[in-house]
């Protein structure tokens, strides 16, 4: 099956230089905005009913040890943590196709709009909730959650106000390492040359004699995720290619030893067994679904309720967990 090709309006590639493409009317990819939703979902379903808030019963939510509460369904939602790859994946996507055309300061002006308010009522909401019941969670002093406002706290070395907002930062460093292709413009071919950079570079920085400052800006544990998503992209735009099919088999390999080593730790803190082949299993499910939308399979997905679930995704993630 090959992707449905898209025209753009500013820059056509030329034949040289990448797949043609041919001119036709592209509908809203509702289907990514239920993707989303079953993202959140996944992350929210861990919290809740995985997590629970801690390992201590004393600090949990439900007072008791999550398998205690949730028997059964504290297995699944031991692994639904994957939700946040497939966020990611998402976003690789998404940031791709949403620079194509723009200038730099576009490319900048719409992430600030796309994240900051939502991020900020967020703080403001759940700082006012945990003031008022601190159950599970005490607020931050004044400084700390000024600070947050920023988004850059974890930098400054100062705790979020919900945990969840690690997620924000790690988007951050994405979009700045994305901005030197929209900086140069966007193109077929600096997106696969941007694609090929970050994989060989992230690699190289797990290296035990690598820099630590080379690690924590290409974020090797989740560049992966957004590679992927930015080659099926050019996969949906253009056309399937080995080079492109190359890209993402790469990223899986490794996304499966991230994977692999999260889970490990995870249940190290949880203090519980937990075999990392369901994660692998959901994280791969995760790479097929979005791999059959770049190729048009979803295409058929409309509905005016995804639009509404995928404008309603961001404040459920950051609101859910305190």
């Amino acid at each position: 099956m090959t992707a449905p090709l898209i025209p753009h309006p500013y820059r056509a590639p030329a034949p040289s230089r990448a797949p043609a493409s041919v001119p036709s009317k592209q509908p809203r990819l509702a289907a990514l905005d239920g993707l989303r939703l079953i993202a959140a979902l996944m992350v929210v379903f861990h919290h809740y009913v995985g997590f629970g808030g801690s390992a201590e019963a004393a600090k949990n939510a439900w007072n008791k040890p999550v398998d205690v509460v949730f028997p059964t369904a504290s297995w699944l939602a031991s692994y639904t943590w994957t939700g946040v790859e497939l966020f990611f994946i998402i976003s690789g996507f998404v940031i791709c196709m949403s620079s194509w055309g723009r200038s730099l300061g576009e490319f900048f002006t719409s992430r600030v709009v796309r994240l900051y308010p939502a991020y900020w009522f967020a703080i403001l909401a759940t700082t006012a909730v945990i003031t008022l019941w601190p159950m599970i969670a005490q607020p931050l002093n004044m400084q700390s959650t000024l600070i947050n406002l920023t988004m850059l706290q974890e930098p400054f070395g100062i705790a979020s106000v919900d945990a969840v907002y690690w997620t924000l930062f790690v988007e951050l460093r994405f979009y700045l390492l994305f901005a030197l292709v929209v900086w140069k413009g966007v193109t077929y071919r600096r997106v696969v040359l941007f694609c090929t950079l970050w994989t060989i570079a992230s690699v190289l920085s797990l290296s035990t004699h690598a820099p630590q400052i080379a690690r924590y800006i290409l974020i090797p544990e989740y560049s992966p995720y957004f590679i992927a998503g930015v080659a099926m992209y050019l996969m949906h735009r253009f056309r399937p290619t080995m080079l492109l099919w190359g890209i993402i088999a790469i990223s899986w390999l490794f996304s499966v030893r991230q994977v692999s080593l999260y889970n490990d730790g995870l249940a190290t803190s949880l203090g519980r067994t937990m075999d990392a082949k369901p994660a692998i299993a959901l994280m791969t499910l995760g790479y097929l679904v979005m791999i059959v939308l770049a190729l048009g399979g979803l295409r058929r997905i409309q509905g005016k309720w995804l639009t509404v679930a995928g404008t309603i995704t961001y404040p459920l993630y950051l609101l859910h967990e305190n």
